[in-house]
Formats: structure tokens, C-alpha cells, sequence
């Protein structure tokens, strides 16, 4: 009996050891953890949300959305930039001119370096139009009063929100440089049933 007692007074010690020993080790993992996720949310990922119409259908106001920071950008490009308009605010765009290139939509089609470019995102909202009416109105980069220019300039972007007749993109704000481009979306995952990757 007595030497039972004894080995729970040997025990206890050790157990409590233990204890500390893995309360330690669970929250340095979780700091880990957590400054791992601070570093790819402030260096590689952001993490947004939509307002407002001018990327419907594509995106609805509400939806989250997982950007890649510094990643390469190309022309149908979904892009997160800094409101050249506001400051501190983000819009959400679509990459149609890349640099050195002449952009021109005519009768709802755009055209890129002379050549057709095929916009398969607008279909939902075309067809719904009247007849006749146009979806993007007619214009090319030198007739437009913020890009005075027939190409667009190195480093620099023309963008579009898929709602055309509502968006606020480069045919009023002129060219988008590309240090103000924050990423690319790569992802929406909210609302759930919506969740996709781009």
C-alpha cells in the first residue's frame, strides 16, 4: 500500500511536466500558425470582399474573394487595384488591354490590336438588352478623354468591370499602372455554394 502511494507521489510531478511541457508547445505552434498567416495575408494573399454591381454577372456584391498578390497579370484577368478616384478604396476590374495595346469596342465588339476579342462573361447581360441597344458603348483608346493616346503605355492596364453600362473603370479613370495593382483573384469562396476558382 505504501509503496502504491509513493509511486503517485512520483507521479504527479511528471504528469504536470508533461502538461506544462505540451501547453508550451500548443501555443507556440498556434503564434506560429497565426504569423504564418498574418505573413501570406499582408506579402502573398489579400483577402476581399465585392460592393457593389460593376463585375456582375461574374461577381455579386457580398462575395469573398482570395487574390495572389505579385502574380503575373494577362488580359481576362480579374484584378484587385487601388481606387486611382478614392483613396484607401479598392475596385474590382478585368484586364482587357495589356501594354502596347490599341483597344476598341464597336457594336458590343471589342477589339484588341485589331483582332476580335471574345467576351463569353457578357453573354448573361447581352441578352438582355432590347435590340439595338448597345451593352458597351462604341469607343477606342483615342476617343476616350483619359487616355489621350492610341496604345496603352508600358507598366500600365486598361481595365473593364463586366457590368459595362455601370462600371467605373479606364474609360473614365485613364490607364491603371501596375504598382496600383494589389493582385489577381484566384478565388471566390463565399458564398459557399458559389465557390469557384479563376
Amino acid at each position: 500500500m505504501d509503496s502504491l502511494k509513493d509511486s503517485k507521489k512520483t507521479g504527479a510531478p511528471e504528469e504536470e511536466e508533461s502538461f506544462g511541457h505540451w501547453l508550451v508547445q500548443t501555443i507556440g505552434l498556434t503564434v506560429v500558425f497565426v504569423g504564418i498567416v498574418v505573413l501570406l495575408f499582408t506579402f502573398v494573399l489579400a483577402n476581399d470582399q465585392v460592393s457593389g454591381p460593376s463585375m456582375q454577372p461574374t461577381f455579386e456584391s457580398g462575395d469573398r474573394i482570395i487574390a495572389l498578390r505579385h502574380d503575373k497579370i494577362d488580359r481576362g484577368d480579374i484584378v484587385i487595384l487601388k481606387a486611382p478616384d478614392e483613396p484607401g478604396a479598392l475596385y474590382i476590374k478585368r484586364v482587357i488591354g495589356m501594354p502596347g495595346d490599341t483597344v476598341q469596342s464597336k457594336n458590343d465588339v471589342m477589339y484588341i490590336n485589331g483582332k476580335k476579342y471574345p467576351q463569353p462573361f457578357l453573354k448573361t447581360y447581352e441578352s438582355e438588352l432590347p435590340s439595338g441597344t448597345l451593352y458597351t458603348n462604341n469607343f477606342s483608346l483615342k476617343t476616350l478623354a483619359t487616355t489621350h493616346t492610341n496604345k496603352v503605355p508600358a507598366s500600365s492596364y486598361f481595365v473593364m468591370g463586366d457590368h459595362r453600362n455601370v462600371s467605373k473603370d479606364s474609360r473614365m479613370l485613364g490607364f491603371i499602372k501596375k504598382s496600383s495593382i494589389v493582385g489577381v483573384v484566384k478565388l471566390r469562396y463565399w458564398p459557399l455554394n458559389q465557390m469557384r476558382t479563376f
